[in-house]
């Protein structure tokens, strides 16, 4: 089970990481692919390893039968390796650029708030609430932890529903 929980959250960790810090090293900042559906479409892609993983478990160390709570366990554990992956790739890559990921962006969404028009009022109250996220995000006790939850309720949801569905041996069943 651990050698398949640890490949497989490997395998989607990098892979959603990757795509998205490729997403945004090649983008100008304000297209598709720096975008947060582009991030939780590639969260979502990725994460499908959850289900493989659930049944190759089920077809090849079980018979071709789980129960839903051996099924979740292995679909969380993907999940949190995969998210384990995500934080550190993401710790490496702000390191290797200086932490400059935050300043864009704040950077950008003040740019945003500032041509939306807003009064002077709450474009001030939205550039203080940014200002804050800009020094919060530069203390790593808060940062890992919230980078780790942009990918993990993702996988938490992928792994209950694929353990509901993958505990039907009827559906996909083991080819002999």
């Amino acid at each position: 089970m651990q050698k398949i929980a640890l490949a497989y959250g490997i395998l989607s960790g990098t892979i959603v990481i990757v795509t998205m810090i490729m997403g945004l090293v090649f983008s100008d900042g304000g297209s598709f692919l720096s975008s947060e559906l582009f991030g939780y479409l590639t969260m979502l892609i990725a994460l499908s390893m959850i289900f493989i993983a659930i049944k190759r478990f089920r077809d090849q160390e079980l018979g071709g039968v789980i129960r839903f709570l051996p099924a979740f366990a292995m679909g969380l554990a993907v999940a949190v390796i995969a998210g384990v992956v995500y934080t550190v790739i993401w710790e490496l890559y702000l390191m290797s650029n200086g932490y400059a990921f935050i300043d864009g962006y704040v950077n950008s969404a003040i740019e945003a708030k500032k041509a939306a028009g807003l009064t002077a009022e709450r474009l001030a109250q939205e550039i203080a609430t940014l200002e804050e996220m800009r020094t919060n995000y530069g203390k790593i006790y808060i940062r890992m932890p919230m980078t780790f939850l942009e990918i993990f309720p993702v996988g938490l949801m992928i792994a209950i529903l694929s353990a509901a569905i993958l505990r039907n041996p009827k559906i996909l069943p083991v080819r002999r």
